[in-house]
């Protein structure tokens, strides 16, 4: 299973990105799968639904099924946030993953930046940033792809996955 991350600070259009490249690598006739990390606490779950109700009352594994999808969800409760790696390997096997966050993991990635949010890079400090996503012209020692040229970055991402 092939692995490629996207990072990048808030608002810098991360999820607009891997939502597109999904589409594209979807279109190209793979398999793709992805992970999204977030730093806060989440809950796709509501109070007061069946699930809900399941979790807190001290489940540590609630699925739910449909005839269109199923969900598996695990409350860590006291236990450490697990790794992406282990994360990984509870997934179906898949052409692609593309993982949203995880920027300090060691898998390779691009680096969604657009100098107008102020933040500084991630790349220089970084050497598993592999390339630039971006809409100006960046200082850097990578290649910089527009971010706007969908096709372009999925085509990096699948010949530098070829490369590894």
């Amino acid at each position: 299973m092939k692995v490629y991350g996207i990072i990048g600070y808030k608002n810098a259009g991360k999820t607009s990105l891997v939502e597109r490249l999904v589409t594209e690598f979807c279109n190209r006739g793979l398999r793709v799968s992805t992970v999204k990390h977030a730093h806060h606490s989440f809950d796709l779950d509501a109070p007061g639904k069946d699930t809900y109700r399941h979790r807190t009352a001290g489940a540590e594994q609630v699925m739910m099924a449909t005839s269109t999808r199923w969900v598996l969800m695990n409350e860590l409760r006291t236990q450490p946030e697990p790794a992406l790696a282990d994360l990984l390997a509870r997934m179906a096997d898949v052409d692609l993953v593309i993982v949203e966050g995880y920027k300090r993991d060691t898998h390779p990635k691009i680096e969604v930046w657009r100098a107008q949010t102020g933040h500084e890079m991630i790349a220089p400090n970084d050497p598993t940033v592999r390339a630039m996503a971006t809409d100006s012209t960046p200082d850097i020692d990578r290649p910089l792809l527009d971010l706007n040229n969908t096709a372009a970055i999925a085509d990096f991402i699948w010949n530098d996955l070829q490369a590894l």
